[in-house]
C-alpha cells in the first residue's frame, strides 16, 4: 500500500476533512505540519512540476501573511525562483493541504478531485 505525504495544518478544517477522506479510503498517511516544517525550495519545485499547476496555485491567497505582504500585487513581477524562495520561507503562504505520493500532487481539498486522483 502506498503511503501519501500530506502537508497540512492540523487546526485547519479543510485539512482535517482531507485527512479524514484519505483515511476513509484506506490510505496510510505521513502528516507534516506545514507551518513548522514547510517543504523546501527543491521539494516545492518538484511538487509544482508534478502537479501540472501554476506556481500561483500553491499560494494561500486567503491567508493573512499573503495579504499583509501585498503579494497579489507583487507576485506578477517576481521570477518563479523568487516565488519558490518565498513559499519555502513561510509555511503560512502555502495553500494546504498538499497531498503527494511522489508522482501525483493535489493542492487544497475538493472531494471530486480527491475521488478522481486518490480513490482506491
Amino acid at each position: 500500500m502506498s503511503e501519501l505525504h500530506v502537508y497540512q495544518y492540523s487546526k485547519c478544517g479543510t485539512c482535517r476533512k482531507a485527512v479524514k477522506w484519505l483515511q476513509s479510503q484506506g490510505h496510510e498517511l505521513e502528516l507534516t505540519e506545514i507551518f513548522e516544517n514547510p517543504p523546501g525550495k527543491e521539494k516545492l519545485a518538484e511538487m509544482i512540476s508534478s502537479s501540472g499547476l501554476d506556481i500561483k496555485k500553491f499560494f494561500n491567497t486567503s491567508g493573512e501573511v499573503y495579504k499583509e505582504m501585498k503579494l497579489k500585487d507583487k507576485l506578477p513581477g517576481m521570477t518563479e525562483d523568487e516565488q519558490l524562495s518565498l513559499l519555502a520561507s513561510n509555511g503560512r503562504l502555502i495553500k494546504r493541504p498538499i497531498v503527494t505520493d511522489g508522482s501525483r500532487v493535489t493542492v487544497g481539498f475538493k472531494e471530486e478531485q480527491f475521488q478522481e486522483i486518490w480513490s482506491k
